[in-house]
């Protein structure tokens, strides 16, 4: 044998060594990955009172859109809606102070026994989006009608979130009648104008909270779901819970040039000019990168996926790059790993033979943990490489709020919750890629979550902000004993 041929044989041998090798750690680190999750007893099925149901149907019937260039829009159905609320309430109106801030955000305070517990916030909204126009026949029952039928509270809001807020109004109300007592004060708070940014609900009762010196132990907003059948590997549902949510930062991208005839144009003109920038930021977006909260996700939710794909997150040190590709594939699952580029208004001209001198649009981010508006900024510049493309950042901008942590006593009580009310379910950490109340109470405190005991399957989602919103009379039932139970285990 020549020893070229050996020495090919040889290096052969040597890879086939180290592919034996690598496979066996890959395995071994999957096998060695233990389940993360809680073993609890599951709760009995408390009984949810009658009429529950028909109260979130009632509920729905008020037009309570929220508007922020004209609050006042809808005062009329959100004084109804308060009615409503005292009225179907008796017992935990009776125990509870209530206080209307602003307009129409409402504080309730239950006192606890002990003065020196940090208290606690359950937040919801009371606001809805508007239905989107030229759709109204394409509801199944109609938005506003709502209606208990064929086992679904149907409407506008029955979802997003009057059905958390009545499910925390039911809750706190049977507690009352049972005579429950917490030990720790309890804060419910209901903005009115979450779709709208929480400028006048949300942040001034947080801003109320903390010039009374309230500082908070933990805060529950609406969020991140259960979902079925729509984490791809993971045969049970998984109950995720929003540790950290990411920012908003809106940039008006302007360009100018001079203005004249069209059968005279220059070789640069303001549409050309903002276009070409356009289509290099989409070209060239943020990097995207599994870090931070989607690597905790990942972590927990390993143990508990099926086949390669519990391979590929027991072994992210090595197949992280694999994973980031196939997340890419998808708008749902790319919005976790990414700061988002969104081009959402464009303006320019107003006459076919007539060279405008001003092109503007209208560019939306939202941004990662540990990404900032500035970071955003200096990845336009760069980008577009153009400095007569000029960059005005929106009033409303936010950083992503900080991160909540996950080795807390309140997100075991609340991971704990979750287990004994959906035994099925898998619980981890998420990242909520839209907007909540909850970023508001950043400044009074450390521990905010976001997440909504909904059951949501892949056909759900576009039941949110769409037609023929719609939920369960059995979760609802079970969204009224987690609550339940939360305030017992939390507060009590």
């Amino acid at each position: 044998m020549s020893r070229p041929f050996k020495a090919v044989l040889t290096g052969l041998a040597a890879l086939a060594g180290l592919a034996v090798i690598l496979a066996g750690v890959l395995l071994l680190n999957t096998f060695t990955h233990r389940s993360l999750q809680l073993d609890v007893r599951p709760l009995q099925r408390a009984a949810v009172e009658a009429g529950a149901a028909e109260r979130l149907a009632a509920a729905i019937r008020f037009r309570t859109i929220s508007n922020f260039l004209n609050p006042a829009q809808n005062a009329d159905e959100f004084a109804k809606l308060h009615a409503h609320i005292a009225e179907s309430f008796p017992a935990f109106h009776a125990a509870a102070k209530r206080e209307v801030i602003g307009s129409h955000a409402l504080l309730y305070t239950l006192e606890g026994a002990d003065r020196n517990a940090a208290p606690i916030a359950l937040l919801a909204h009371q606001d809805v989006v508007p239905i989107a126009p030229g759709t109204e026949n394409d509801w199944q029952v109609p938005p506003f009608d709502g209606v208990v039928k064929d086992g679904y509270i149907w409407g506008r809001g029955a979802w997003d979130d009057k059905g958390s807020l009545f499910a925390i109004l039911e809750a706190a109300d049977m507690l009352a009648k049972e005579g429950f007592k917490p030990k720790r004060t309890i804060y419910y708070a209901f903005g009115h104008d979450e779709e709208v940014g929480g400028q006048r609900g949300a942040k001034a009762i947080a801003a109320l909270l903390a010039a009374r010196g309230v500082r908070l132990d933990f805060v529950l907003d609406e969020g991140l779901i259960i979902t079925d059948g729509i984490l791809k590997g993971l045969s049970k549902p998984a109950a995720l819970i929003g540790i950290g949510e990411k920012g908003f930062a809106t940039l008006v991208l302007s360009s100018t040039a001079t203005p004249g005839h069209s059968s005279l144009p220059p070789r640069e003109t303001a549409i050309g000019m903002l276009s070409a920038a356009l289509a290099r930021l989409e070209d060239h977006r943020m990097p995207a990168d599994i870090r931070g909260i989607s690597e905790e996700m990942f972590n927990t939710l390993a143990p508990e996926m099926d086949g390669l794909n519990r391979v590929v997150l027991s072994n992210l040190w090595l197949l992280k790059p694999l994973l980031r590709r196939e997340l890419e594939k998808s708008a749902a699952t790319e919005a976790a790993i990414r700061t988002t580029t969104a081009l959402t208004i464009f303006n320019a001209g107003n006459q076919d033979n007539v060279l405008p001198g001003r092109a503007e649009a209208t560019v939306n981010f939202r941004l990662l943990p540990g990404d900032t508006q500035d970071s955003v900024i200096a990845h336009v510049r760069s980008v577009i490489a153009n400095d007569r493309i000029g960059i005005t950042p929106g009033a409303a901008n936010t950083d992503p709020p900080p991160v909540s942590p996950t080795s807390t006593a309140v997100y075991r009580a609340l991971n704990q919750t979750i287990r004994e009310v959906f035994p099925d379910v898998v619980v981890s950490p998420g990242l909520m890629v839209g907007g909540t109340d909850a970023r508001h109470y950043a400044g009074v405190s450390d521990n905010v979550f976001r997440f909504a005991p909904v059951r949501a399957k892949p056909e759900d989602l576009s039941r949110f902000h769409g037609t023929n919103e719609r939920l369960s009379v059995e979760n609802y039932a079970d969204m009224i004993r987690f609550y339940r139970r939360l305030m017992q285990t939390i507060a009590g």
